[in-house]
């Protein structure tokens, strides 16, 4: 009798940020502002973590070090379920945005709190908004430098706000060797690089297709993928920001009460795991900078 193979994990994620913290929202609400806001990441990641917990699934939650700093406990909740912990930066600014240095002293703050609160050695990086981009060579050598060993903060796409399409679509390494760069997942269609890795394109498309989507790439590449969401798109409750323009609030309001069911069908759908058990480059001590296919 033959043995069915094992399905193909694909990795499992959370960007652990609020409400009010995201790029949609960056020409609204001003940074100094966030304290005003009623906080919701701490009870939504949480939810996530009991669905995580139901599916016997663990995931890399990439959290802001700001959200770290006000909500300790949240962090070691995180570690204990046996997930991966991981760097969202600090303050959730792009990092075209920034200088060299004052990239150098967020990842810094951010990791530091991170490795602190959780008591747990913090290895991946993503950027806020996949803002690691040809505008920011120095970037990934910053990362190495800081202690990092992945980042995955690039998505092969064409996008308004984030996007480099002509990126390698695969786990690649980057600053002379020294880090992997992890991309968002696209499946490859009729010469162009289709979405294919969760947020609001998770919640725009039918669950059929997104799920065909990512099901066609784990068997046209025979290896996993990366989906990405946040505690905030379970939550159709929360606070409605005054001032948005009209495409900010749809990209983030739209279809945020299906999000949690759809997530529990992805979940069964799928097998999953964290990003440093599903990509074996990772396992490696350094990229030695594998070819990008």
């Amino acid at each position: 009798m033959s043995v069915p193979a094992p399905r193909l994990r694909n990795a499992m994620t959370v960007d652990v940020e609020d409400y009010f913290q995201v790029e949609a929202f960056a020409g609204t609400i001003a940074r100094e502002a966030w304290d005003g806001f009623p906080s919701r990441v701490e009870a939504n990641t949480d939810r996530m973590l009991e669905q995580f917990a139901r599916a016997g699934v663990q995931a890399t939650f990439f959290t802001l070090g700001w959200v770290a700093e006000r909500h300790p406990a949240l962090v070691r909740r995180i570690v204990a379920g046996g997930h991966e912990l991981a760097s969202h930066g600090h303050g959730h600014a792009r990092v075209p945005t920034l200088s060299a240095e004052a990239f150098r002293q967020d990842v810094t703050r951010a990791r530091h709190l991170l490795e602190d609160t959780g008591g747990v050695a913090v290895a991946g990086y993503r950027a806020p908004t996949f803002s690691i981009g040809a505008d920011t060579p120095w970037a990934y050598a910053i990362l190495a430098e800081t202690g990092h060993r992945y980042s995955s903060s690039v998505y092969p796409v064409r996008h308004d706000l984030y996007g480099a399409p002509n990126a390698p679509r695969f786990a690649h390494g980057v600053a002379e060797g020294a880090l992997w760069e992890v991309p968002m997942t696209t499946l490859r269609l009729g010469g162009h690089n289709l979405p294919c890795a969760g947020g609001g394109y998770f919640r725009l498309l039918p669950y059929a297709v997104f799920r065909r989507m990512l099901a066609g790439f784990n068997r046209a590449e025979q290896r996993g993928g990366m989906f990405y969401t946040h505690p905030w798109e379970i939550d159709p409750a929360q606070p409605r920001i005054a001032g948005a323009g009209r495409l900010s609030r749809f990209r983030h309001y739209l279809n945020l009460s299906r999000t949690a069911p759809r997530l529990e069908l992805l979940l069964r759908d799928f097998a999953w795991g964290r990003v440093d058990q599903v990509f074996p480059e990772l396992a490696a001590s350094a990229p030695a900078l594998a070819s990008a296919a």
